[in-house]
């Protein structure tokens, strides 16, 4: 079973003193910074995805500037992204899609079927999805009202006609893109039907789109009625999931690869599940900066927060937790300045316990990736984009690593 990782311009600066909090780069960003693949001895994912539509879609969503377009389909998406390191033993793959969620309440797709294949051999990709249209709700029992259904059953339609003029063009190109097929559905019963639509049409690998929203049990008992059509040879992939509870039942359905973010988004965006380990989730320890935190900064303006109480504050959290971690501060003045503070930034929130739980266990000491080997505490410190999302880069490294140990298991 292979991970791909949803590429959205996710870099970390080399040149960040995490002490003073400056970095150094200078000229393009793209160029300057680290990818997760470039910050490890190995990757921490099988491939990477990228999407059509935050490349040359719709400009709410676009990622790239013009510049980097031009220079991504001048050199190729290996190239680009900086995939081929002679040090690692896999190759990485890549997958183009089409990006449907971004244009999710549209009527049709932005692109048509021959853009999509232009667009990914533009880019060199190995693997191509088919143009689809995403079906906007889950009714195993078909309970939605008649208005709804019909437009469910309009979308699947038209993500079935999408996926055989793209295969028949893939075919008569003679692109050497490998086609993976979208089956859309809302029920366990219509990605059943699919998936059948699907293999009859010429497709030996089949992506299951719609899935973010979808619970384990739900997501297994889609794959459970695919596996009654689902041909031996016939390979799965699961668009966007977020929950890795059930990395059995997922392998043993004939799902070959996913794509999620979730592990990167959950180092910043849960609000306790921040920093993974191969056996459960640590809260990361929160101390934002005065300058950064909007509500700080409204107290501050509005005369009710001293300014320089609050940064005093905010340095002794700092300076507690780093002398902790270095064995020459205890635990207790580390949990205390953390729960003041919070109180000053928050007003009501005490995660005292989850931070003290955090520390005392110390389980940055206890990871051999190059992120933990190298930051220390300030991996599981939730403070700005370059410690953010390094701890985003740890948890995808231990996500490929459950898969590894997984499947050798």
């Amino acid at each position: 079973m292979k991970f791909f990782f949803p590429d959205s311009h996710d870099l970390v600066d080399p040149t960040f003193d995490f002490v003073k909090e400056q970095r150094v780069f200078s000229g393009s960003r793209q160029q300057a910074q680290q990818y997760a693949h470039e910050v490890f001895d190995s990757p921490p994912y099988d491939g990477m995805l990228v999407s059509k539509a935050i490349i040359d879609g719709y400009a709410k969503n676009l990622r790239y500037s013009f510049t980097q377009v031009q220079r991504l389909k001048r050199i190729g998406i290996r190239e680009f992204l900086r995939l081929d390191n002679p040090a690692f033993t896999e190759r990485i793959a890549t997958m183009g899609d089409c990006g449907s969620f971004t244009y999710v309440a549209e009527e049709e797709p932005p692109f048509s079927v021959a853009q999509v294949l232009e667009f990914y051999e533009e880019c060199q990709f190995d693997f191509g999805l088919s143009l689809d249209h995403v079906v906007l709700g889950y009714s195993p029992e078909d309970t939605a009202d008649t208005a709804t259904l019909e437009e469910w059953r309009r979308r699947f339609d038209m993500t079935i006609d999408f996926a055989e003029q793209f295969l028949l063009l893939q075919k008569t190109d003679r692109s050497p893109v490998s086609p993976i097929g979208v089956a859309q559905g809302w029920s366990p019963r219509t990605y059943a039907e699919a998936v059948t639509k699907l293999q009859n049409i010429g497709y030996d690998y089949i992506a299951l789109g719609g899935m973010v929203p979808l619970k384990t049990g739900e997501i297994l008992a889609c794959l459970e009625a695919v596996a009654n059509v689902r041909h031996k040879s016939t390979k799965l992939h699961l668009l966007g999931i977020s929950r890795f509870d059930q990395l059995g039942p997922l392998d043993s359905h004939g799902v070959a690869s996913f794509d999620s973010t979730a592990p990167l988004k959950q180092a910043f965006m849960d609000d306790k599940n921040n920093y993974h380990t191969p056996g459960r989730a640590y809260t990361a320890v929160r101390i934002p900066q005065v300058g950064e935190n909007v509500k700080l900064k409204r107290a501050i303006c509005a005369g009710t927060i001293d300014q320089d109480a609050a940064q005093r504050m905010e340095r002794q959290c700092l300076q507690t937790v780093l002398q902790f971690a270095e064995r020459s501060g205890s635990l207790e003045a580390a949990v205390s300045a953390l729960a003041e503070y919070e109180l000053l930034w928050h007003g009501k929130k005490d995660d005292s316990a989850r931070y003290r739980e955090t520390l005392s266990e110390r389980p940055w000491d206890k990871c051999n990736c190059s992120v933990c080997k190298k930051l220390g505490v300030h991996v599981v410190i939730f403070r700005g984009a370059e410690r953010n999302r390094r701890r985003g880069f740890h948890n995808l490294f231990v996500l490929r690593n459950r898969l590894q140990n997984h499947l050798s298991t």
